[in-house]
């Protein structure tokens, strides 16, 4: 069972920002250009499918170094695009043999900020948008060739931003993201792995 991460994260963060508000202000809002620089952990759900008409599939979760590019293009909406380095994750097809494969996931969401446009020190945001999930590099340790087709899915986002000053904040957010690739096994279609993460990410921004 996934831990509650985020929602940790937030409620700490929302604390350390409420002992130490400032009355400074930090134009938070229109025109900003930022990018967002972490951590972040892909943890697929529990039940990732089915494949060689009915076998499980088990997808584990893997970390490594993310980052974010966006802009605000109103004091309270944006768009902000999530890259990464490649993870790699370990398969298990129960009973029949085990695998890896990579991926990249550049996810694309456009952003609500209910806070945008004062000197609140915490700015929380939501987002919903698309993700293209490419996948590379699929083995088996049975030497049998596997391939996962790349995948279209929707996504949504929930993020906050603790402003330490005009240009640096801590920054915590979590992406759910739909992920189903249709697999071939031996160069047969085999079924459909549903991946369907939740991504968390923590880290620091920067607004230019």
């Amino acid at each position: 069972m996934r831990k509650v991460a985020l929602p940790t994260l937030l409620a700490a963060g929302i604390a350390a920002a409420a002992i130490t508000t400032s009355s400074q202000a930090f134009a938070y809002g229109e025109g900003d250009f930022f990018t967002r620089v972490g951590v972040a952990k892909v943890d697929p759900k529990s039940d990732n499918g089915e494949i060689l008409g009915g076998v499980d599939v088990n997808v584990d979760s893997e970390t490594n170094f993310a980052f974010t590019l966006g802009y605000r293009f109103h004091d309270k909406m944006g768009v902000e695009l999530l890259a990464a380095l490649p993870f790699k994750h370990d398969l298990q097809v129960e009973g029949v043999t085990d695998g890896s494969t990579k991926h990249l996931p550049p996810t694309l969401t456009l952003q609500y900020y209910p806070l945008g446009g004062t000197d609140a020190r915490v700015q929380p945001y939501i987002g919903a948008g698309i993700n293209y999930t490419r996948f590379s590099d699929e083995k088996t340790d049975i030497g049998a060739s596997l391939e996962l087709d790349d995948s279209w899915g929707a996504a949504g986002q929930v993020g906050v931003d603790l402003l330490i000053d005009d240009n640096w904040a801590l920054n915590a957010a979590a992406w759910y993201i739909d992920i189903d690739a249709d697999a071939k096994v031996g160069g047969a279609d085999a079924g459909t792995v549903e991946i369907d993460p939740v991504v968390v990410m923590a880290g620091i921004s920067y607004r230019f």
